[in-house]
C-alpha cells in the first residue's frame, strides 16, 4: 500500500470529527475493493460496458421504437433487446420514449441506477473529494482557536468587511490570488536558501520546478482510505444532525402540538412584521460584527467552559419555571377555535298501508320532510327523499352527529300548526302519529 499520493489534496491531518448527538453506533463499513488483476479488470470493464446505463437506455429506446436494424446487430445485442422487451412492460417503454428529449441526448445523459456505475463513480469521487476535507479541517482549526493568530486575523478581516461591505466584491479575488496563484508561483519559483554572500529574490530567473498538477488519490493508497474515513465521518455527522433537527425542531413546527405551533407562528409573524417596519433603521453592520465575534468566541475552549458553567448555575434551575409559565400562558391565551355550533335536525318516519283500515301500517321511509298531502312532491307523485333504514340517516355535509341518541317529538300538534299542514289528523295518545284524513296509503 502506497504511503501517499503526490500532488493530491488529502486530509493527512487529524480525522474529521464525528459529532456525538446520540448513542447510536456507527454501522460497520465494508472497505473491500474489487480485485486489481489485469485480466479480471478487463473482464469487469467489458461487463460494465455491456450493462452500462447508457447502453441500457439506448437498447430500451431501440426496443420501444424498433428503429435499429436487427440484421446488422450482433446475436448478443439482439438477444439482450428481446430480453428487455420481455422484462419491461409496454407502458414503461413508451414512458421512457416519451420522456426522452432528442435534443438533449447528444449532450447530457441521465442514467438509471447501475451497480457497476455506482461503484466506479464512488471510487472516482472518493479519490477526488480530499480537497473538501482539507478545507473543512482548516475551517475547524480556525474556528476552534487552534492557532490564535490565525483566528484573530480572520476576526480582523471579518471586522473590516462588516464596516466596509463593498470589500465583499474584492474578497474572492484576494482569496484566488493569495491561496491559489501565489502558492502555485512559489512551486515553480522556489526561493533559494540564503547564503552569507548571495541572496536571491523570489521570482528572479527562469522556473526551477515543474508546475504542480492536482491528481486524484491513488486507489489502495493510504490517502484513498483517509478520504474514505473522512467521508464516513461526514455521513455520520449529517445523519446525526438530520435526526437532531427532526427530533427537536419538527415537533415545534408541524402542528403535532397545535397550541405550541400556533404560539410559535404568532411570534414569527409578529417578528416578521416588526422587522419589515424597522429593518431599515437597524445598525446591521454592528449586528453582523457582534454576531460574528460572538459565534467565533464561542469556539474558544475557555469561553465554552464559562458558558456551560453559567448555563448550569443560572439557567438550568429556572427552566422548569419558564416552561410552566409558557404552558400556562399558551393554555390561557391561545384559543385555537370557538366551541362547535350545535343545531337540531328532525327526521320524519313515513309509514304506509296498501288496503283498507284493517291493514297494518308498515315502515316505508325516513325523510327530512313530512310528505303531507299538499306537499309539491306528493302532488307531483314523486317518491319522498330519504333512506329505507334509520341507521342510514346521515348529517348534512360538513356536520357530524353529537351522539347516537334521538328524542321522540310528542308535540305533533305544535309542528302541524306551525307548518299549517292541512288534510291530516293528529293522534293525541301514544306516539302522536299524524295521518291523512282520507284513506290513502301514507302517514307521517
Amino acid at each position: 500500500m502506497d504511503e501517499y499520493t503526490a500532488d493530491a489534496f488529502v486530509n493527512r491531518d487529524e480525522p474529521i470529527p464525528v459529532i456525538t448527538l446520540s448513542r447510536d453506533n456507527v454501522p460497520p463499513k465494508d472497505n473491500r475493493l474489487p480485485s486489481s488483476d489485469p485480466e479480471s479488470q478487463r473482464k469487469r470493464d467489458k461487463f460494465k460496458q455491456n450493462l452500462s446505463a447508457t447502453k441500457l437506455k439506448d437498447r430500451i429506446h431501440d426496443a420501444a421504437t424498433g428503429s435499429k436494424n436487427e440484421s446488422g446487430a450482433s446475436l448478443q445485442d439482439r438477444l439482450f433487446t428481446k430480453l428487455l422487451q420481455q422484462v419491461i412492460p409496454p407502458e414503461d417503454a413508451q414512458e421512457i420514449l416519451d420522456s426522452q428529449d432528442e435534443r438533449s441526448t447528444k449532450y447530457t445523459t441521465r442514467p438509471g441506477f447501475s451497480l457497476p456505475l455506482m461503484t466506479s463513480n464512488f471510487r472516482r469521487f472518493n479519490a477526488r473529494i480530499g480537497v473538501v476535507f482539507v478545507f473543512q479541517n482548516r475551517v475547524l482549526r480556525l474556528l476552534t482557536w487552534r492557532t490564535t493568530s490565525h483566528t484573530l486575523s480572520f476576526l480582523a478581516v471579518h471586522t473590516l468587511v462588516c464596516f466596509n461591505p463593498y470589500l465583499l466584491a474584492i474578497l474572492p479575488i484576494a482569496i484566488a490570488l493569495l491561496f491559489v496563484m501565489v502558492p502555485a508561483f512559489l512551486v515553480r519559483h522556489p526561493p533559494a536558501p540564503p547564503t552569507p554572500l548571495y541572496t536571491s529574490s523570489i521570482g528572479s530567473g527562469p522556473p526551477l520546478a515543474p508546475p504542480r498538477t492536482i491528481r486524484p488519490a491513488t486507489e489502495m493508497s493510504k490517502d484513498f482510505f483517509r478520504n474514505m474515513r473522512d467521508l464516513q465521518n461526514c455521513m455520520d455527522d449529517f445523519s446525526n444532525a438530520h435526526d437532531l433537527v427532526i427530533s427537536y425542531i419538527a415537533p415545534q413546527i408541524n402542528f403535532s402540538n397545535e397550541p405550541l405551533s400556533s404560539t410559535l407562528f404568532l411570534f414569527l409573524f409578529l417578528a416578521g412584521c416588526t422587522l419589515f417596519l424597522v429593518s431599515g433603521f437597524l445598525p446591521w453592520r454592528f449586528i453582523f460584527l457582534g454576531a460574528g465575534w460572538a459565534m467565533i468566541a464561542l469556539g474558544h475552549p475557555k469561553v465554552q467552559e464559562a458558558a456551560f458553567r453559567g448555563h448550569q448555575e443560572h439557567i438550568r434551575p429556572h427552566e422548569k419555571t419558564i416552561q410552566t409559565w409558557l404552558d400556562s400562558w399558551i393554555e390561557g391565551d391561545i384559543v385555537l377555535d370557538a366551541p362547535p355550533e350545535r343545531r337540531e335536525v328532525e327526521i320524519f318516519e313515513l309509514q304506509r298501508r296498501h288496503g283498507g283500515s284493517s291493514d297494518e301500517w308498515e315502515s316505508w321511509m325516513f325523510s327530512p320532510s313530512p310528505y303531507d298531502p299538499l306537499s309539491p312532491a306528493r302532488i307531483a307523485g314523486e317518491k319522498p327523499k330519504g333512506t329505507r333504514f334509520f341507521e342510514d340517516v346521515m348529517p348534512p355535509k360538513g356536520w357530524e352527529w353529537q351522539g347516537k341518541k334521538w328524542v321522540l317529538d310528542f308535540g305533533a300538534r305544535e309542528w302541524v300548526e306551525e307548518r299549517m299542514v292541512q288534510g291530516v289528523e293528529v293522534d293525541l295518545e301514544g306516539e302522536r302519529w299524524v295521518s291523512d284524513l282520507l284513506e290513502n296509503t301514507n302517514s307521517a
